[in-house]
């Protein structure tokens, strides 16, 4: 077959042919299932067409004069494998993960080697090492992936993230990203005001990740009170004191490090059963530690491994108290937002001065999508602000103020909006509603299935206020024996027993930790909206199976 020729959209790639690199085209289309796939042992299915795309290299596409025929051919195929993959995806006879350890993948599997060449490859083996890095790496969209918190696979944003790389361009200024500038500011008003701020108060950008916009958050806090840090350094300002819960997230600590500011001077309040203890946090903020001055205060909208949610609004009444910054870590309960049923949960948000929320948790948008919220119009701006001649010229022909770029620690920074964008037009904000009540449902489901079995233990009887459900498996050997250390120390290592074996068959896929002088236990987390009662169910029969024995 010519490589320039139109390809019949039924069909899919596999691997075969005269040689193990070799592509074939079948007629059964992306829709064949894993069990069928596994029928014929990893070789191709009949097939009624050869594309040899072994005598073809990067140098034949564009902008080779003659390459848009292999061009279009090369993505078609791509294309292809990209779609056998979403359905795979979906399709509950595949397996989460075909796992294999480090040393086999590095020394290479079935033609699929990590080592980069001197010379160049060409398509075909191109082509086999994309689906190869599919085949080996971890379906996140399963509908029984319950590892992360980010997780699932939506297939408008999806489509948004292909668009973002297609159009390969830069947020810093208008002038080289009109749409995506414009629909970020659309899209930072929309969410401030699903905060409780007026739309057209704050600031805010989209960041490459939680934990950089949680450093945000501190940098502007900073400079908000000290603003002679920016030219003088930390030499000339005093020592100052963090403060966050101790089931905050970690990057609120890491943060501190990188600024300057000593990962020691972060004072972690105590915590009653799941959240931060207002009590605790009063008396450290009236009076300075050890010297250093007190400014800043990271409240967590639900904590990564509990899913709990400070008391956001007695936080506040504290911070106005002594004045100091109130940040709200909503990295992973701000989608509850965009529910009616839980956006109460993060009542007081509205107080805080700067908020993280990421869109790639809760909301299921592709990674990675996380903004930092900014009440104070202008901070940023104040704050990061170097005035580059080459890119941030006063006198251009356009209302300058859209060029963001200058607001931001970095110069070059990825479109993440667009995705958001998609998906927002795709659901609505009723639709988002709906997505995020059902994972919670999901979670009382899990919840109510655990608290009437003898084999497990919940780590809190209450329900979850998120959709974390943190439990324990007690298998057979350790039921009836007394509690204690011993006991402890057994149940420890009952989940890592358990992952262990689950990772090997990859049906499903769910993390563990210890808490605290908590043993390890199991962390189940719902955000992926394709996710049924059913795997819920077969998860719990799972680690019930896997951990029987032990």
């Amino acid at each position: 077959m010519n490589p320039t020729e139109t390809l019949d959209t039924t069909s899919e790639i596999l691997p075969g042919g005269d040689t193990k690199n070799d592509l074939l085209w079948r007629t059964s289309g992306p829709e064949s299932s894993c069990s069928e796939n596994r029928e014929h042992r990893g070789k191709p299915a009949p097939c009624h067409r050869h594309c040899d795309f072994s005598s073809i290299y990067s140098k034949d596409l564009l902008p080779n004069p003659d390459g848009e025929g292999p061009t279009q051919r090369f993505l078609q195929a791509l294309v292809h494998i990209l779609l056998a993959h979403v359905s795979s995806t979906f399709d509950r006879t595949c397996k989460v993960l075909d796992f294999h350890h480090p040393h086999q993948l590095m020394e290479g599997l079935d033609g699929f080697s990590l080592e980069l060449p001197d010379q160049p490859e060409n398509l075909e083996q191109l082509l086999v090492d994309c689906r190869d890095t599919l085949k080996y790496g971890v379906k996140t969209g399963h509908p029984r992936f319950f590892n992360q918190l980010s997780s699932g696979l939506d297939v408008i944003g999806m489509a948004g993230e292909w668009l973002t790389s297609t159009a390969n361009t830069n947020m810093f200024t208008f002038e080289i990203s009109p749409v995506f500038i414009l629909m970020e500011d659309v899209m930072l008003k929309k969410m401030r005001e699903k905060v409780g701020w007026s739309p057209e108060e704050g600031d805010g950008l989209f960041c490459p990740g939680g934990s950089m916009s949680n450093l945000y958050s501190i940098l502007l806090a900073r400079y908000k009170f000290f603003p002679e840090v920016k030219l003088r350094g930390m030499a000339a300002i005093p020592k100052l004191a963090l403060f966050t819960s101790e089931h905050s997230h970690y990057s609120i600590r890491k943060a501190a490090g990188v600024l300057g500011m000593g990962v020691e001077n972060v004072f972690l309040v105590k915590c009653n059963e799941r959240c931060a203890d207002i009590c605790r946090l009063c008396k450290p903020a009236v009076a300075p530690q050890q010297g250093l001055v007190p400014f800043y205060v990271s409240a967590t909208a639900g904590t990564t491994v509990y899913g709990a949610f400070d008391p956001l609004g007695d936080i506040a009444d504290v911070c106005e108290s002594h004045g100091l910054w109130m940040h709200v870590d909503a990295a992973w309960g701000g989608g509850l937002l965009m529910s009616k049923k839980h956006a109460g949960k993060l009542r007081g948000i509205e107080r805080a001065a700067s908020v993280t929320w990421n869109p790639h948790k809760m909301m299921g948008v592709p990674l990675q999508c996380s903004a930092i919220l900014v009440r104070q119009k202008g901070l940023l701006q104040e704050c990061n602000q170097l005035c580059a001649e080459y890119l941030f010229q006063p006198d251009k022909h356009y209302d300058v103020t859209y060029d963001t770029g200058d607001k931001s620690i970095q110069c070059g920074r990825h479109v993440d909006v667009f995705k958001l964008w998609l998906m927002w037009k795709a659901k609505g904000s009723e639709g988002f509603g709906s997505q995020i009540n059902c994972c919670l449902e999901n979670a009382e489901y899990l919840f109510n299935k655990l608290e009437n079995r003898a084999d497990f233990e919940l780590v809190f009887k209450t329900k979850p206020e998120h959709s974390n459900v943190c439990f324990w498996y007690i298998p057979d050997s350790l039921r009836a024996a007394p509690r204690g250390p011993e006991w402890n120390r057994k149940l420890h290592e009952v989940a890592p027993k358990v992952k262990a074996k689950m990772i090997e068959e990859g049906i499903v896929m769910v993390g563990y930790q210890p808490l605290g002088e908590k043993a390890n236990f199991f962390r189940c987390v719902f955000s992926n909206p394709a996710t049924s009662r059913e795997d819920v169910d077969l998860l719990v029969d799972e680690i019930a199976r896997l951990g029987h024995d032990l």
